[in-house]
């Protein structure tokens, strides 16, 4: 489906938390259909800006307690994390654009 790499309860902290790089979660899941819509945009900002910024998908179906940690009420939730904090935050499907543009000051 994607190809970002996949976070977990377990490995969140390690992953995310930690990184050094800017790290970029989607929150998704299985059946919603705007984080399916997202996912190829993610994709190829991944591709084109893969240096700047890393993209992981956290599915909230199977990771409850991340999601409750950070108040993931609706989805496709977009958080921008650095050192460990939440630096950006946007919700719901966007065009490429759009969510380009949020992200400027990452990529």
């Amino acid at each position: 489906m994607s190809n970002a790499k996949a976070v977990s309860d377990s490995t969140f902290d390690a992953d995310v938390l930690k990184s050094e790089k800017t790290i970029l979660v989607d929150f998704w899941a299985e059946w919603c259909g705007p984080c399916r819509a997202v996912a190829p945009i993610l994709d190829q900002i991944a591709a084109e800006h893969g240096d700047k910024i890393e993209i992981v998908k956290l599915n909230v179906d199977d990771n409850p307690q991340t999601a409750m940690k950070y108040q993931i009420t609706s989805i496709p939730a977009l958080k921008v994390y650095q050192g460990g904090e939440v630096v950006k935050t946007i919700i719901g499907a966007k065009p490429k654009a759009a969510l380009e543009a949020d992200l400027a000051a990452f990529i």
